[in-house]
């Protein structure tokens, strides 16, 4: 089994295991996050109304469901089928699939932005700018992508979360290594925002934000 292979392997295992138990404790996962919301509005009004928008790694689908409710037309697509059992069953009237984001099932060009809301961190960074790679070819020129993720040079590992026998690291990045990626990538940078960690929300990292534009 290759690399690729096994950190693919080891988040779909992880994320099948736990997703009932995370679709539970993240069901709200904008409350109390109004810098959050206000980024994805203003990433919305930019990408502009009824454009087609895909949510990679979205998980449980909440996200996902808050950029519809922006006008957006938006699917999901995530690694682990049980998360998204739990995205259709909670959010019927939108379109989940299951695939990776190393090699995603649409058409170059076809999306007018790309979202990737924590969803880089399961990624080796020898795999980043393949994944980025994928996020462009999949953008329309002047496509906007919008990365979120937590800033720090060491990962998080979770250890048997909610008492389940699986291991994850959560890997983090600094935001202008993230920015010097896109750059290579063909992305033009529009704003990078960090919002320092909120302990009441159990965050132990800042949280970074990153919108970048398709050049062409």
């Amino acid at each position: 089994m290759t690399d690729t292979e096994d950190f693919l392997t080891a988040t779909r295992t992880f994320y099948d295991t736990v997703a009932e138990d995370y679709a539970d404790h993240f069901r709200n996962p904008l409350a109390d996050r109004p810098l959050e919301r206000a980024l994805l509005a203003a990433y919305a009004e930019l990408v502009g109304p009824d454009r087609p928008v895909a949510d990679l790694g979205c998980g449980p689908g909440a996200v996902t469901a808050h950029l519809a409710s922006l006008g957006l037309s938006v699917s999901g697509l995530d690694l682990s089928e049980s998360m998204l059992t739990v995205a259709r069953r909670e959010y019927p009237a939108l379109r989940f699939e299951q695939g990776s984001m190393l090699e995603l099932p649409l058409e170059d060009g076809s999306l007018a932005g790309v979202v990737s809301w924590y969803s880089s961190i399961h990624t080796p960074v020898a795999e980043l700018p393949r994944l980025l790679a994928e996020f462009h070819r999949v953008l329309a020129p002047g496509g906007h992508l919008l990365l979120a993720f937590q800033t720090g040079d060491e990962p998080l590992r979770l250890a048997q979360p909610w008492g389940r026998p699986v291991t994850l690291d959560f890997e983090r990045r600094r935001p202008e290594f993230m920015a010097g990626l896109l750059a290579d990538g063909g992305f033009v940078l529009r704003s990078s925002t960090v919002r320092a960690q909120d302990t009441a929300l159990g965050e132990t990292a800042d949280q970074a934000f990153l919108l970048a534009r398709k050049t062409g």
